[in-house]
C-alpha cells in the first residue's frame, strides 16, 4: 500500500484504534482519516454513507465497537448486539459500495465456544454454545467476520478479520461501570491504596477525571466512600468478581496495533486461504494476491472450485496465560498495594479459560513483543500520568 493511500481508522480515539493510528504514522502513512463519535455516529446509515461519499478512503480499519466487561454485557444485552451490528453493517457495506481496496475488521476471541478446546484454533468457531455473559457481543463479532468472509467469496473483495485476545494499554477504559478486567482491577486496587493512605487529593483528582455514577471528587467524602465500597473498593481491601481461577491471555494494545498494521499492509485474503498454490489465471487472482472482482460472479465466481472456505479470520495474541488471581497479585505488586484482595465467588467468572492458538499469525510472520509484567508496569505509568501528571508532563508511552 502506497504511503499516500487514504486510510480511514474507525474508532481512532479508542484503545486499539489510537494505537493503530500512531503505528501507521510511525510507518510514514500520513493521509489518515478519523472521526470522533460526536462527529460521526457509525450506527447512522445515512451519516456513514455521506462520510464515505466525501472521503472516498482507499482502506478502512474497523476498530470501532460498543464494548464493556461482564457487568456491562449483562446489563445492556440488546445494546451490545444492536449497536455493534449497525456499526459493522454500515461500515462494511459502504466500504464495498465505495470500492475500498482493503478492509481490516477487529473482532474478539469471545467469538469462540465457552468450552472450546484449548488453545482455541480458528477452526473451533461455531462448534458449540457461547459463553452466556457475552453472547450478544460475540454474535455481533461473528457476524462481522462472516460479512468479511462472505464479501470476499461473493465479490472478490480483500477484507480481513482479526480476533484479538484481551487487550490493555494506553487510552484504556478505566471507568468502573463498563471497563474490562485489567484497567478496572488496577483502578480499584490503587484507589484502595489511596484510601488507606488518606490521600484525598489524588482520590479527588481521580474521580474528577473519571466520575463514577455521576459522582466526582467534589462530593461528600462519606458519599465517596460508600460509592467506592459498592464497587468493592475499601480501605486497604479490594473485592473482585469471581473465584480468581479463570485463566486469561492479555496483549499490549500497541502490539495489537503493530500486528493489525502488519496484516493490513502485507497479508491478503488469498494468503489466508492458500489460493496462491493454485493457478492464478484459473482462479482469478491478480499479481498482488487480490481476487479479481471482475471474475467474481455469483458465489465467488472462481472460488467455488476450492471447496468450502470458512474460518478465514486470524487470532492475534501471545499464546500465554495467567489466572485472574495471578494478575491481581501482579497489579498489587506494581501499584505497591499491600492490602487484602478478596474474590467474591457469588459473582460470575465468565469463561474459565480463553487461550488462543496463534500459529496462523506466527506463520504469517508476526509475533508479540511486550510481556505481561512489562505491560502492567507501562499501563500503571500511563494511568498515573493520565490522571495525576501536571499539564506539561506527558507519559513516555
Amino acid at each position: 500500500m502506497k504511503k499516500d493511500a487514504k486510510i480511514y481508522v474507525a474508532g481512532h480515539n479508542g484503545l486499539v484504534g489510537s494505537a493503530i493510528w500512531n503505528n501507521l504514522k510511525q510507518r510514514g502513512y500520513t493521509n489518515l482519516v478519523g472521526r470522533s463519535h460526536k462527529e460521526l455516529d457509525l450506527t447512522d446509515q445515512y451519516a456513514v454513507k455521506q462520510f464515505f461519499d466525501q472521503e472516498q478512503p482507499d482502506a478502512v480499519v474497523l476498530a470501532a465497537a460498543f464494548v464493556g466487561g461482564i457487568m456491562a454485557n449483562s446489563l445492556y444485552r440488546a445494546d451490545f448486539i444492536m449497536m455493534n451490528m449497525k456499526i459493522q453493517c454500515n461500515v462494511i457495506s459502504e466500504a464495498y459500495a465505495h470500492n475500498v481496496k482493503k478492509l481490516l475488521f477487529l473482532g474478539s476471541t469471545c467469538i469462540y465456544p465457552k468450552n472450546a478446546p484449548q488453545p482455541m484454533k480458528e477452526d473451533c468457531l461455531l462448534t458449540s454454545e457461547l459463553e452466556y455473559t457475552n453472547e450478544e457481543y460475540a454474535i455481533a463479532k461473528i457476524a462481522g467476520l462472516k460479512m468479511c468472509e462472505s464479501y470476499n467469496l461473493q465479490y472478490g473483495t480483500n477484507y480481513i478479520a482479526v480476533m484479538p485476545t484481551n487487550l490493555y494499554g494506553p487510552n484504556d477504559n478505566f471507568h468502573l461501570e463498563n471497563s474490562h478486567v485489567m484497567p478496572a482491577m488496577m483502578r480499584k486496587i490503587y484507589l484502595s491504596k489511596l484510601l488507606h493512605e488518606n490521600d484525598w487529593d489524588k482520590i479527588t483528582r481521580d474521580l474528577n477525571h473519571r466520575p463514577v455514577e455521576g459522582i466526582d471528587g467534589n462530593a461528600d467524602r462519606n458519599e465517596i466512600i460508600k460509592l467506592l465500597a459498592k464497587y468493592g473498593i475499601e480501605n486497604n481491601r479490594v473485592t473482585l468478581w469471581g473465584t480468581g481461577t479463570p485463566l486469561r491471555e492479555f496483549l499490549w494494545s500497541e502490539d495489537m496495533a503493530d500486528a493489525s498494521v502488519y496484516i493490513l499492509l502485507n497479508i491478503n485474503f488469498s494468503d489466508i486461504i492458500g489460493i496462491k498454490k493454485y493457478s492464478s489465471t484459473h482462479y482469478g487472482v491478480e499479481a498482488d494476491g487480490k481476487v479479481d472482482r471482475n471474475l467474481s460472479t455469483g458465489r465467488g465466481g472462481a472460488l467455488p472450485q476450492l471447496g468450502e472456505i470458512r474460518n478465514c479470520h486470524i487470532n492475534v495474541g501471545t499464546g500465554k496465560e495467567l489466572t485472574i488471581k495471578q494478575l491481581a497479585t501482579l497489579v498489587a505488586k506494581t501499584t505497591k498495594f499491600e492490602g487484602e484482595i478478596i474474590f467474591d465467588s457469588s459473582k460470575p467468572d465468565g469463561t474459565m479459560r480463553k487461550l488462543i492458538d496463534v500459529s496462523k499469525l506466527h506463520s504469517l510472520g508476526w509475533t508479540h513483543k511486550v510481556e505481561i509484567e512489562d505491560g502492567v508496569a507501562r499501563l500503571f505509568e500511563w494511568y498515573q500520568n493520565d490522571v495525576f501528571a501536571k499539564p506539561n508532563e506527558q507519559s513516555r508511552f
